[in-house]
């Protein structure tokens, strides 16, 4: 995600009286009022019968859960940081940025990437686990290093916001980008870890680059964090445009649209290419949340989930964990209801 890579807020302390009640009942609090998980980029897996959610932080967050409304603090990717993290990001500011969880065959694998503001001097990495329950004797992240990078005027994208996504082949491919010359899609080898050789890439979104404007720069583009979900024959490709993380300022909010070939091209309802411009508006912010985007999309237990965080215009524009539920119309285009944005709340809990 292209942004300041502001810290994250801390919890604030449980009053002494919250240790007498019900674990579900005792969220971090202000002066006894539930307090609302606040995190960035979320992304989630399911392992049994727990939910794990993932998003920017130091060493990235991990949070569980057994009911997808009150998360405790389940560990972080890294104690610190990737060792290689300042070689490809003097710039480095300590988060890593938009994970990615995914899980196959047996293994876990924990996208990540390390970037600064404003610059392409950005990596994603990635770490894996044979399991996410850390409890577990078997839990623990093996670092795999750089997946791929990007360098100032030699690439004129931003390796930042990785998305997996499977081909109905089976071929693992990698959705990222955030403003420059758009979205990629990048074909993976069958460790999840490299890029397959020979080489497949593709520009899946893209948004209009003023002439001459310099390589180097991000410019005025406002796209990132694509998403790919598959569903009812189709690959929905979601993106966010706006800017992030400026409280009342966020203009943030999601795009769709989707093709039957995992590499594109995707369309809109219009008809018009992403690649070119394209993109059917889902879902803006209001005057409650100003801004809402980086989203991601499952399917648990048969039903349809988006996941994505929103800035709360009554708590000082500080993030907020939304999960809303993903209708699809009689063209099977996926809808989701605004006012979920008011009606669910996710707790952090001890």
């Amino acid at each position: 995600m292209f942004r300041l890579p502001a810290a994250l807020r801390r919890p604030v302390a449980l009053a002494a009286a919250c240790l007498a009640l019900p674990l579900a009942a005792c969220a971090d609090s202000d002066a006894g009022t539930k307090r609302q998980i606040d995190v960035h980029d979320p992304v989630m897996a399911k392992e049994d019968d727990t939910y794990y959610l993932f998003s920017t932080g130091p060493g990235i967050t991990i949070y569980r859960s057994d009911d997808l409304h009150h998360w405790q603090f389940s560990g972080r990717g890294f104690e610190s940081e990737p060792t290689w993290a300042k070689n490809v990001s003097p710039g480095f500011g300590g988060h890593l940025w938009a994970p990615d969880i995914i899980e196959h065959d047996g293994r876990f694998y924990l996208y990540y990437s390390v970037s600064a503001f404003g610059k392409n001097t950005s990596a994603i990495g990635v770490t894996v686990s044979d399991t996410l329950n850390p409890d577990s004797p078997d839990y623990g992240w093996e670092d795999q290093g750089i997946v791929v990078q990007s360098v100032p005027h030699r690439d004129h994208w931003n390796a930042i916001d990785p998305a997996i996504i499977f081909g109905e082949d089976g071929t693992p491919w990698m959705s990222f980008g955030s403003f420059w010359e758009g979205l990629k899609l990048v074909k993976l080898d069958d460790s999840l870890t490299r890029l397959a050789e020979p080489q497949e890439w593709h520009t899946i979104a893209r948004g209009e680059r003023p002439q001459f404007h310099p390589v180097n720069e991000p410019g005025p583009e406002e796209i990132e964090a694509p998403f790919i979900f598959r569903k009812n024959g189709y690959y929905y490709l979601f993106i966010s445009r706006g800017l992030c993380c400026k409280g009342d300022d966020s203009t943030y909010r999601l795009a769709v649209g989707r093709s039957q070939s995992v590499t594109g091209p995707y369309m809109d309802k219009d008809g018009v290419d992403l690649a070119n411009g394209g993109g059917t508006p889902l879902i803006s912010g209001n005057k409650a949340w100003p801004g809402l985007g980086h989203n991601s999309a499952y399917t648990f237990d048969g039903k349809d989930y988006m996941v994505l965080h929103a800035y709360e215009s009554a708590d000082k524009g500080l993030q907020k964990l939304k999960i809303m539920d993903i209708e699809w119309d009689d063209d099977l285009w996926p809808v989701v209801d605004p006012a979920q944005l008011d009606s669910f709340k996710a707790y952090k809990v001890k």
